[in-house]
């Protein structure tokens, strides 16, 4: 089994019992041994490698800095969500408040605007500073989950890896905008993946994903995934979870609870206008390929299928893990590909799902030579440096869209324009033909992934996650 299945299966009977430890100590914890297993993974890693991705990640930090200088960065998320949570310290009414030059409103639940009070204890340029280094840190954060949630590569090569992603991972475009606006997709990925990648028999997994949809409402799909894949009991802790944020805010901003559920949900003007091209998500490519303004039933339509679509690729690939390599990882992915595809409105900072990606498939191309013919369907190393270079390329913002031009793109424009929701749709046809592949691979019967072989293959990978069709 690979290392996320072995932490997922359900422990061992027999030996000494040992007391359970309370969810609330275990939480409590968790920061102390998050550092100690930091600690403990800087010490295996090889030095010189090390200090070679330390000094390309310093490179690369400083000349962001330098661009962002130049730049500029307004952070406008950021100065949103510190207007809500002076409006939920002082009393105000949180959705009439309009800020900035563009006269952005509050669109997130009252959960959320009650989380970001503690902004308004400090200035706007400490905040800055602040929310940047925060931003770094929880990207370091998503590297390490997603190396987790793909076990690739050697624990001891790890480091290198986050500390690369933490360095190179700013010109990605989503990770880009997310630090460029101040936004929080950062830190809902985290929550969101560090409940995916715990152990399934964990009494307490789901309620990082649901408090993530007490924030921002499109992690409740997450729940979802969770109950058709058989994690009957992580689901309803998410579900609970959610519910315990919405009876928080009824309690604490009774009016503003009532306004949000009853009438500011469903009115999307208050978040944008789905034909920009800011909006990468289903909707806003079809919006704009009919040139209109509200796609209507086409975009529902379409989005629909791909919620199907999406969460059957996603759970069919779960149940695959027995005798697929990285089976679990490409069903998490799916998963999270989907969300931003069929929300209605995804911004192009919401996709920084694209650092799990990116990491599933340089695993992928990493094993590429190890495959047989039967299963060597994709040229991974192909596959993923054409998605690479779909998140680098900045390409929605190279067409010009300035006023009404969004509205009525040329169709040269169009794949440009629509670069993540394309990226994305062929990223699930790709996961379900490796699905396919595999198991006709493997044959009718599964088998076990084998044990661990103790030569590595070079690659950083110990070879213990190629099942039998693979070798």
């Amino acid at each position: 089994m690979t290392t996320v299945q072995a932490e997922r299966a359900t422990p061992p009977s027999g030996g000494p019992e040992q007391p359970p430890v309370p969810a609330w100590q275990r939480t409590l914890t968790a920061p102390v041994r998050l550092l100690a297993d930091i600690n403990a993974a800087l010490r295996a890693a090889p030095r010189r490698p090390m200090l070679t991705a330390a000094a390309i990640a310093l490179v690369s930090l400083l000349g962001y800095a330098t661009v962002r200088h130049f730049v500029g960065t307004s952070m406008v998320d950021m100065i949103v969500y510190r207007a809500e949570g002076a409006a939920v310290a002082h009393g105000q009414d949180l959705y009439a408040i309009r800020v900035t030059e563009w006269d952005l409103p509050a669109t997130y639940p009252p959960f959320a605007a009650m989380l970001f009070v503690p902004t308004t204890w400090v200035g706007v340029p400490f905040l800055r500073v602040a929310v940047t280094v925060g931003n770094l840190l929880l990207l370091t954060t998503l590297a390490h989950l997603s190396f987790k949630l793909v076990d690739w590569p050697r624990r001891e090569l790890r480091p290198i890896g986050v500390l690369l992603i933490t360095g190179l991972g700013v010109w990605l475009e989503p990770v880009f905008t997310t630090l460029r606006y101040g936004q929080i997709n950062l830190a809902l990925a985290c929550l969101i993946l560090w409940d995916l990648t715990r152990p399934d028999h964990a009494r307490s997994k789901g309620l990082a994903i649901g408090l993530a949809a007490g924030i921002k409402l499109t992690p409740g799909l997450f729940a979802v995934y969770l109950l058709i894949t058989g994690r009957v009991r992580a689901a309803l802790t998410a579900g609970a979870a959610f519910l315990g944020t919405f009876l928080i805010g009824a309690l604490v901003l009774p009016d503003a609870t009532r306004g949000f559920w009853t009438e500011y949900l469903f009115d999307s003007t208050r978040v944008g206008k789905t034909v920009i091209v800011d909006n990468q998500s289903i909707s806003g490519m079809v919006a704009r390929l009919l040139h209109t303004e509200n796609p209507g039933l086409p975009a529902t339509a379409l989005a629909a299928l791909v919620a199907v679509g999406g969460l059957a690729v996603a759970a069919w690939a779960h149940r695959s893990a027995g005798w697929s390599p990285r089976a679990d990882a490409w069903s998490v992915c799916a998963a999270l590909v989907t969300a931003v595809l069929i929300s209605p409105i995804s911004w192009t900072h919401h996709w920084v799902w694209c650092v799990p990606m990116l990491v599933l498939l340089a695993a992928e191309a990493a094993h590429e030579r190890s495959r047989p013919a039967a299963v060597r369907r994709f040229r991974w190393r192909l596959v993923f440096g054409l998605t690479l270079l779909g998140f680098l390329s900045f390409a929605m913002w190279i067409v010009p869209h300035k006023g009404d031009l969004d509205l009525w793109l040329p169709l040269p424009s169009q794949l440009p324009a629509s670069v993540y929701p394309l990226l994305g749709l062929c990223f699930l046809a790709v996961a379900a033909l490796r699905v396919a592949s595999r198991r006709r691979a493997a044959g009718t019967t599964p088998a076990r992934l084998p044990a661990p072989r103790t030569e590595p293959d070079g690659l950083g990978s110990t070879g213990a996650q190629k099942a039998p069709a693979a070798r």
